[in-house]
Formats: C-alpha cells, sequence, structure tokens
C-alpha cells in the first residue's frame, strides 16, 4: 500500500538555559521569498551574489525568511523581545500578499505561556513584522504588558519626518499599532537596562533607533541581534552588502561589521530574527572575514 506523503514539519519552538534565566526563541512565521538578489547585495552584481549562494548550497534566486521572537524568562519575569506579524496580513489588504499571519500567540502555549502571562514586551524596532503582533482587532494581545521602545525609534516614526517613500505604509501601521500603547510605555536610550542582566546595544541603521540586548546571568552571555544580521551567509559573509529593507543602508554596513567584531571576539551565542529556525548560532572570523556557526549541543551540556 503506498504511503501518503504528509509534507514539510518542522520545530516551531526551542527552550535553553542561560545561567538562572531560560532562553526561549518562538517561530512566528515563515516566507519564501524571490529574488535573492537584489534584496541582497544591491551595491554587488547578481553573478557576485549567485556565486556565494552556490559556495554555501543554498538557491541561487530564492530565500527562507525567517520571523524568529525571543522570550527571556528571568524567574521574575517574562520578557518578550518582539511580536512579529500577528494579524496583519488579515486585517491590512496592502499586507495580504507580503507577509504570512503569524503564530506567536499560539505558539507561546507550547512553552507553557499564555498572552496574559507576558509582563513586558520589548519592541527592538518598528517594522511590521516585529509590532504586528502587538494588537488584533484593535486590542492588546497580551493585556497584562508593559511595552518597552527605543526612544529614538519611536520618535522617528511619531515625527514622520524624512521616513523613505517604502516606509510610508510603515509610519501610519506603526502609529495606528503603537501610539495607543504609549501609556503603558517605556522609551529608553542604548546603554539602559531593561531589567537586571538585560542591557540595551546600539544597532541603528536597519531602522533608526534598532537596538539589541545583551543578556547576562550567572556569568553566561548571550546578544539578541534582532535585525542587524538578517541573513546567514548574506549578511554575515558579506557585511558590506546592502540588504534591500535596512532604512539607512550605509549605516546598517558599519552597524553590522562592529556586530560581528564583537560576537566573534567575545565567542558569545546569539539569536537572530530571520536566521534559520531556531536563530541561534556563533560567529566566527574564518577567510578574513566571518561566518555563522549554527549552534549544536552546546546549550545541551
Amino acid at each position: 500500500m503506498p504511503a501518503s506523503l504528509q509534507g514539510e514539519l518542522q520545530p516551531t519552538v526551542y527552550r535553553f538555559k542561560l545561567g538562572g534565566f531560560e532562553i526561549s526563541t518562538i517561530l512566528d512565521s515563515k516566507a519564501i521569498r524571490d529574488g535573492l538578489h537584489p534584496n541582497y547585495g544591491a551595491n554587488a552584481t547578481a553573478d557576485e551574489v549567485k556565486a556565494l549562494a552556490r559556495a554555501n548550497n543554498i538557491d541561487t534566486e530564492r530565500f527562507e525568511h525567517n520571523n524568529i521572537p525571543t522570550l527571556v524568562n528571568t524567574g521574575k519575569q517574562l520578557i518578550l523581545f518582539d511580536t512579529g506579524n500577528g494579524a496583519l496580513p488579515r486585517e491590512y489588504e496592502a499586507l495580504k500578499t507580503r507577509m504570512p499571519a503569524g503564530n506567536l500567540a499560539t505558539r507561546l502555549g507550547q512553552l507553557g505561556h499564555k498572552p496574559e502571562d507576558i509582563d513586558v514586551i520589548v519592541t527592538t524596532h518598528g517594522h511590521p513584522d516585529h509590532i504586528g503582533g502587538l494588537v488584533e482587532g484593535g486590542k492588546p494581545v497580551y493585556p497584562n504588558a508593559k511595552y518597552v521602545f527605543a526612544a529614538a525609534e519611536y520618535d522617528f516614526w511619531k515625527k514622520n519626518e524624512n521616513v523613505r517613500e517604502a516606509r510610508k505604509f510603515n509610519q501610519k501601521l506603526f502609529m495606528t499599532i503603537c501610539e495607543p500603547l504609549a501609556d503603558k510605555s517605556t522609551f529608553i536610550k542604548p546603554g539602559a537596562d531593561v531589567a537586571p542582566g538585560i542591557r540595551s546595544v546600539d544597532a541603528a541603521g536597519h531602522s533608526p533607533g534598532l537596538m539589541a540586548f545583551h543578556i547576562e546571568s550567572d556569568g553566561k552571555q548571550f546578544m539578541i541581534t534582532a535585525d542587524t544580521l538578517t541573513q546567514f551567509v548574506m549578511a554575515v559573509q558579506r557585511p558590506e552588502w546592502f540588504f534591500d529593507m535596512d532604512d539607512d543602508k550605509d549605516k546598517a554596513v558599519v552597524t553590522r561589521k562592529r556586530m560581528l567584531d564583537m560576537l566573534a571576539a567575545d565567542r558569545m551565542l546569539f539569536s537572530s530574527f530571520h536566521m534559520p529556525f531556531p536563530g541561534l548560532g556563533y560567529i566566527e572570523k574564518a577567510q578574513g572575514g566571518y561566518r555563522w556557526v549554527a549552534h549544536s549541543y552546546q546549550l545541551n551540556l
């Protein structure tokens, strides 16, 4: 009797210990996108981008774009970093064909948490795939949470000055979703602590106020890099190549190089919002540049 094909199956949550903290990465959604070039390497040639893809055994035309929020359980608070797409493609006609719906609130249940358990939501920056899950039907998805935004990021969207044409819809979306949350929000600068052991790091470039977060517990260190590094080959091995969604492309290049240097020098585990799930790995120097090394059993020991 022939066996029926069951379709793709992959894990959607991953949890590990970091000192006295528990950290989870959650696959909110993923999309398969066409056009590796010029999405990546618009300041390089298509042949150069394809050659790098072939050298790393990935498709030369298409790429997988994951959205991976991170949850940190400090033992006192549940702190969620970004909320994914949420209901955006259901609620906004302009986004119906551009992104898949998010699954974060549901997948938190696999980790034993309900949306009302979340104490703090930190928004690393204001792009749709990071704020989309904050509200649904005009109501907060995480009703008991307080919110943290980068002051520079919030001010940029609110002032609505020098917003590039491709982000005009994003600006309206940000104000619709995030402005009603302001009375429950804290606005921080780089270097500020979100909680003991969790400190913000300037990562501006991809967006005007993008923040990464350095986490330390019992001497163990971890970095949430958000969208500093948006692809495990292109953004790491060729940090000087532009990414189409970077708002300030030159500044994003400088930030990428700084982050890669820091992660490589400290041999620090990090998560990245758009890396292959579970989005965890290390940076090592290789052949005069950098290479992403996915974690294996390091977190199990």
